[in-house]
């Protein structure tokens, strides 16, 4: 009669394969440059930005202007804090980026993914709050591009019977 198997162990016992040896994660260490700094590129459809966080005040510095001067919507300022509401760190760095390339909006998904990327290198416990939100993963919607006999990307020209 066969005997009881109730556990991979015993199963591994049986078959006489050896447990494989546990693998210890070691925490990520921080990467910060001799300022204090940490460094992140962030992407979204053209627009590339280059962002620095330090600790400070929460005062962020795009493009040489204030955060408010130059996304003057709201609804991109708000953008740009997202990263900070979900780590928990509102207005606990300063944040020093340039971005090159596409509009308003992308430029400030851009900058809110190079928060997210510099956030997470210079504290590495905060990756699980802004991985689970999707703030680490680029959006890789970007435009389609023009056919020929097209229109547009997919729309046709208007269909006359007569």
């Amino acid at each position: 009669m066969a005997e009881q198997l109730n556990s991979l162990e015993d199963l591994n016992a049986v078959a006489g394969v050896e447990a494989a040896p546990e693998v210890v994660e070691t925490p990520a260490e921080p990467q910060r440059d001799d300022l204090g700094r940490s460094y992140a590129t962030g992407k979204r459809k053209d627009a590339v930005a280059r962002v620095w966080i330090k600790p400070g005040s929460g005062k962020v510095n795009v493009n040489g202007k204030e955060m408010n001067v130059y996304f003057a919507r709201p609804v991109l300022q708000m953008i740009l804090r997202q990263p900070f509401d979900v780590a928990g760190v509102a207005d606990q760095f300063d944040v020093m980026a340039t971005v090159k390339g596409g509009g308003l909006s992308g430029q400030a998904g851009a900058v809110k993914h190079g928060i997210s990327k510099a956030l997470q290198l210079y504290d590495p416990s905060l990756r699980g709050a802004l991985k689970a939100a999707g703030f680490l993963t680029r959006d890789s919607r970007v435009v389609e591009r023009k056919k020929y006999g097209k229109r547009k990307a997919r729309r046709s020209f208007q269909f006359s019977k007569r």
